[in-house]
């Protein structure tokens, strides 16, 4: 079932998000809603607040081209990205590391605005998996830059607040104008 995502201005995504306490039907209900929903918007992330819903779950979903991660292992494993993917997860805790580098960000609740975001090479997520497994993954490239983008969204920080000053007063007018209604 396709969900509505909420877009810029709407105050769920300002929320710091409340650990899951229970992994039922519902919740991997929701989970697949969301890829789905995901899927349709043509989006590689998703988390739950995007979708109304103010809990620490996040759906990803990248695909397996060969320079979007160099570097993956899983409980120190070295995997493949096809490996892990779809990968949804709950109530993530990360460790970014390594040298910061400049990329183009986007995101479904702030459509039509990309921008240029710096954030660590690498990740270190600890997260429980939908089966209950509580595993860590080691990363870098797109995989690490989704994971940060979307657990921001678990803190209720949006991309668009961890661009430049210059940046921001370029964007200044649009994120107005993307906030009314709300």
């Amino acid at each position: 079932m396709l969900l509505e995502i909420v877009q810029y201005g709407n105050p769920v995504l300002k929320e710091k998000c409340r650990p899951v306490e229970h992994l039922d039907a519902s919740l991997k209900d929701l989970a697949n809603n969301m890829l789905e929903t995901m899927y349709a918007a043509e989006g590689i992330g998703l988390a739950a607040p995007q979708v109304n819903v103010p809990v620490q779950l996040v759906v990803i979903d990248i695909p397996a081209e060969e320079e979007s991660v160099t570097w993956l292992k899983v409980d120190g494993e070295d995997k493949q990205l096809s490996d892990i993917m779809p990968l949804k997860f709950i109530n993530p805790v990360l460790e970014p590391y390594g040298p910061m580098h400049p990329c183009h960000e986007g995101c479904l609740s702030v459509l039509k605005i990309r921008a240029s975001v710096v954030r660590p090479d690498f990740v270190r997520a600890t997260l429980t998996l939908l089966d209950g497994k509580r595993v860590t993954i080691d990363c870098n490239g797109l995989l690490a830059r989704c994971l940060q983008h979307e657990c921001d969204h678990l803190n209720g920080i949006l991309f668009v607040e961890r661009v430049s000053s210059a940046q921001k007063i370029t964007l200044r007018n649009k994120l107005k104008r993307l906030a009314i209604g709300y």
